[in-house]
């Protein structure tokens, strides 16, 4: 069951909306055990990966792409930094709507390049940063050709607060949650569910940012000028300010320490949770996307591998 069939009744939809969906939501809810002990808190990790294209954004898009589909829309257009893109092109894919991505050149990881031209989305490399590529993007959707799929799309808000709900539904409470902050678009949508469950302020709703933000190589969130910054900071929502060692440290702890692997951006709300001093006593950090959307970032900091004799002598001496 999707985001969609799942809060059917909290959601913009009637019976005449064609659903557009590939079994999106639901992900799991994870106990980070030895993170836990380390931290002296009781830690929960939201693993957004489980999601079809392997990103938390499938959640909003599902309910972009079902409306976009009933309001008549020939083609849609999206700029990304890459999740957003492997995004809209699967649902449109799903929807039979072509689709085209705008991604500010030489700046989007291969894995997620890979991803959306193989689901046939027509890719174009914009001259210029992702915001430049984020204009241009909303331009063309003025014209009333393309719709526009980028988180200044309400309905990509509406339906990412469903994180919110699946984990108040699980925990039955919680203290805090920490996720990664580049465009701002789901710090908003988890303000918006903390909002409509009555938890703003009982919950801290901690917003992670890189500390360069055009430069930083959590590509994920290389985003200059946030879109909803405003929102954000009227949102009640704590920004947290991470470099990249600290998010390093913390992608490096999810890997070996509770054996998920995601993208360097999805470790920022860790990050920014393991430099707290005092942090609360029930935390969930959610995970937003999958390692293999970046593998260029364990080629270069992961341990590499050993070539050995296929000898079991060799093996085990070279596996200390």
């Amino acid at each position: 069951m999707g985001v969609i069939e799942r809060y059917r009744d909290r959601l913009p939809v009637s019976a005449e909306t064609p659903v557009v969906s590939l079994g999106e939501g639901s992900t799991p809810l994870l106990q980070a055990r030895r993170l836990s002990r380390r931290l002296g808190i009781e830690l929960w990790l939201k693993w957004e990966a489980a999601n079809p294209t392997g990103s938390y954004k499938d959640r909003g898009m599902t309910l972009a792409v079902s409306k976009a589909l009933e309001d008549g829309r020939r083609a849609l257009v999206c700029a990304s930094t890459g999740n957003t893109a492997a995004s809209a092109a699967a649902y449109g894919a799903r929807a039979g709507l072509p689709v085209v991505v705008l991604q500010p050149l030489g700046a989007v990881a291969a894995g997620k390049l890979a991803q959306t031209r193989a689901l046939g989305a027509r890719v174009l490399e914009v001259r210029g940063s992702f915001d430049a590529a984020l204009d241009a993007a909303r331009e063309l959707a003025t014209r009333g050709t393309h719709e526009l799929l980028n988180s200044l799309n309400p309905h990509r808000i509406d339906a990412q607060r469903t994180a919110v709900f699946e984990i108040v539904e699980e925990l039955g409470s919680v203290d805090a949650l920490y996720i990664p902050y580049g465009g701002g678009g789901n710090a908003t949508a988890y303000a918006l569910g903390l909002r409509e469950l009555g938890l703003t302020g009982a919950v801290r709703l901690v917003a992670a940012q890189a500390a360069d933000r055009p430069g930083t190589a959590a590509t994920a969130i290389r985003i200059a000028a946030p879109a909803h910054a405003t929102r954000v900071g009227a949102s009640g929502a704590e920004i947290a300010t991470v470099d990249d060692d600290q998010i390093l440290a913390a992608w490096r702890a999810l890997a070996r320490e509770e054996g998920l692997f995601c993208e360097p951006a999805s470790a920022a709300g860790l990050a920014a949770l393991m430099a707290e001093r005092s942090p609360s006593p029930t935390v969930v950090c959610t995970i937003t996307g999958h390692g293999l959307k970046d593998p260029q970032y364990a080629d270069r900091h992961a341990p590499a591998a050993t070539i050995v004799e296929a000898d079991a002598d060799a093996i085990a001496e070279a596996a200390g």
